[in-house]
């Protein structure tokens, strides 16, 4: 059976509608029979065999004639076939809800006529750039230099925790250099708070607690600690003159997060910017931190080897990924989770 190329499809008659469309959820029905596939649809259906032709050309000579990219889709497109699932392109103006992937998933036993999507699909190079307003609700298919996919599950999210404190007031600090001093901590900053670090460790005999300029800023500004003749502005130049711009998107993270009931920690030791916990009633029973945040620039560009080190790192010490998309012209930041999947 031969297809003849019309545009960016290819025609087939014949009994084309029954064998590719109504059994196996290749292409769209046209008059008849005829089905028009997508270009990726009928280099499958070459590879396979089911197709001999198109235009004279089999499967090597119409693969190998395709624009940049045409090889990664295909990969991609035959993985997810081979793997069980029905696809279709994402832009195809016969689609209901087009959008700007490479392909939709429909779940097991369902197609194209079900109305029900299960993944949308964007393939990627490893060697692309993605801007972070390009990344909504998506599966990135990340073809890497020795053909071999890595599926990446990118969705927007809204942290939040059930994290109950009400600091206790008047709190008196001590602005350092990177850091400011609690001499007579309450207990219960750190304890049920999980605010700063008791100094010399919790065996100490003072009652002495290190806050981060972080945590600094954020009880300042919420009139809880009251730093003498310094004040919150202070406290944000000090950590301005180590970190630039950095420290105001990451003080407007920390703020959100608290904001939302729950509890950011440095996150230095998993190589991000904090690890947060959605719940702490009590330093001494402690449970494990959920979340992994990157603060990054709402323009920021990712390079995919990049989200995969990421997502790896977090997947390892079972955390989830989260990028905190900073926007303070808006006043918004935008969240996104990243972790991989298997299809």
């Amino acid at each position: 059976m031969d297809g003849e190329l019309h545009g960016d499809e290819v025609r087939v008659g014949g009994d084309a509608r029954q064998r590719f469309h109504d059994a196996r959820g290749y292409g769209h029905p046209l008059d008849g029979n005829t089905i028009a596939l997508s270009l990726v649809e009928a280099a499958h259906l070459l590879f396979r065999g089911d197709l001999d032709a198109v235009d004279g050309a089999g499967f090597r000579d119409f693969f190998a004639g395709r624009e940049a990219g045409f090889a990664a889709r295909f990969l991609v497109y035959a993985d997810l076939r081979d793997r069980g699932f029905y696809l279709a392109p994402d832009r195809q103006p016969w689609w209901d809800d087009p959008g700007d992937g490479d392909f939709v998933v429909f779940p097991r036993g369902k197609g194209p006529g079900d109305g029900v999507v299960k993944h949308r699909i964007r393939v990627v190079d490893e060697r692309a750039t993605i801007p972070a307003g390009d990344l909504g609700d998506v599966v990135l298919a990340v073809v890497d230099e020795e053909s071999e996919i890595t599926y990446l599950d990118v969705a927007a999210t809204e942290p939040d925790g059930d994290t109950d404190f009400t600091p206790p007031t008047g709190v008196r600090g001590t602005l350092l250099e990177d850091r400011v001093l609690v001499w007579d901590a309450p207990s219960e900053l750190h304890e049920q708070g999980f605010y700063g670090q008791p100094l010399g460790g919790r065996a100490a005999e003072y009652d002495a607690l290190q806050l981060s300029l972080l945590e600094a800023a954020y009880l300042a500004a919420q009139g809880i600690l009251d730093l003498g003749d310094d004040d919150v502005e202070a406290v944000v130049e000090r950590g301005r003159a180590g970190e630039a711009d950095r420290f105001d998107r990451r003080l407007r993270v920390y703020r959100a997060l608290r904001d939302r009931g729950m509890v950011p920690k440095t996150g230095f030791k998993f190589g991000a910017d904090f690890r947060v916990y959605s719940e702490v009633e009590s330093v001494d029973e402690l449970g494990h931190s959920e979340l992994l945040v990157r603060v990054l620039p709402a323009g920021y560009v990712f390079a995919p080897r990049d989200l995969s080190l990421d997502v790896r790192l977090a997947h390892g010490v079972r955390k989830r990924m989260v990028f905190a998309l900073d926007n303070p012209s808006a006043d918004t930041i935008r969240w996104l989770s990243v972790s991989r999947l298997t299809p």
